[in-house]
């Protein structure tokens, strides 16, 4: 494989960018429509839109592919922990600032190192392990756990974060199959789950917010065709680090959109689990070169 040209790389971190704002401008939308809407309503209008943009992508995959994947319990599984992860996140911002909950959205490939080992037979050495240890800890100060902080949106917060990094070690574990057919039973399975919800707590849209609704889904696709082109454009190592700017961004919209100014222990912990998240990554990277990780569960 030829290594990525200086342009390459550059390209790559600017679609990284564009990305990561576009994720972040969908999260902010997302906070503003689930304060008149419910979760579930939210999961089948973006649901239903992110399948017209998935459609041209479908067709151009076999109905095998998609319609008998392998393993389909992992699947099922899969899906319903990518399912329970983003009705979380629209539980927990409708209660907390989009900041505060992105930044324990980030603490998820932490998790995923921390549970690599009984997962995938990863081995993880000292200074991963100590990197998980330091993580944890930079979750725990964007807490800040007193009876004035901790609530149950934040809880919330930390189980979606978990689903959403046991979605990320079922990613490994499915690698074969094609990222079409993962990212159709994802949003199916989210959109089934709205629903099964929306007729609960149903409001009726006006034409405005209908449109709204359906960006949500829009967006999101297109931020992970972008993520997807810039792992293409560029080396890993390169433009992951470039991730973590969605905290930022989300701090900024939140600013600007909500008010919300990010406590200063939530920053504090922010830039200790980005700095943790990258350490492992590195970490993960370097020891994968020189062959000491075992195969991963096929």
């Amino acid at each position: 494989m030829t290594a990525p040209t200086t342009s390459g790389a550059r390209a790559g971190i600017l679609v990284m960018l564009l990305a990561m704002l576009l994720f972040a401008v969908n999260d902010t939308l997302g906070k503003w429509l689930v304060a008149t809407y419910s979760a579930g309503q939210v999961l089948l209008i973006r649901s239903l839109a992110a399948l017209v943009v998935l459609a041209p992508f479908l067709m151009r995959t076999s109905p095998a592919a998609l319609l008998r994947p392998d393993r389909p319990r992992l699947q099922a599984l899969r899906v319903a922990l990518s399912t329970l992860e983003v009705f979380c996140f629209y539980v927990a911002v409708a209660n907390l600032p989009l900041a505060d909950v992105l930044t324990y959205w980030m603490a998820a490939p932490i998790w995923v190192a921390a549970l690599s080992p009984l997962v995938l037979g990863e081995r993880v050495g000292w200074r991963r392990w100590s990197a998980i240890a330091v993580g944890f800890v930079g979750v725990v100060i964007a807490l800040e756990p007193s009876r004035a902080t901790i609530s149950p949106a934040a809880g919330v917060s930390i189980v979606g974060s978990l689903a959403f990094a046991g979605m990320m070690l079922l990613s490994r574990v499915l690698r074969g199959t094609p990222d079409t057919t993962l990212v159709l039973w994802q949003t199916a399975g989210a959109g089934a789950a709205g629903l099964v919800l929306a007729p609960f707590a149903w409001v009726a849209p006006s034409p405005i917010d209908l449109g709204l609704l359906a960006l949500l889904g829009v967006l999101s696709m297109i931020g992970h065709i972008a993520v997807n082109r810039a792992f293409k454009l560029a080396d890993a190592a390169t433009i992951v680090p470039y991730q973590y700017t969605l905290l930022f961004f989300a701090a900024v919209l939140g600013w600007l959109v909500f008010g919300d100014v990010p406590r200063p222990a939530l920053m504090l912990g922010a830039g200790i689990i980005v700095a943790a998240g990258v350490y492992i990554f590195l970490r993960e990277r370097a020891v994968a070169r020189r062959g000491r990780v075992p195969p991963s569960v096929p």
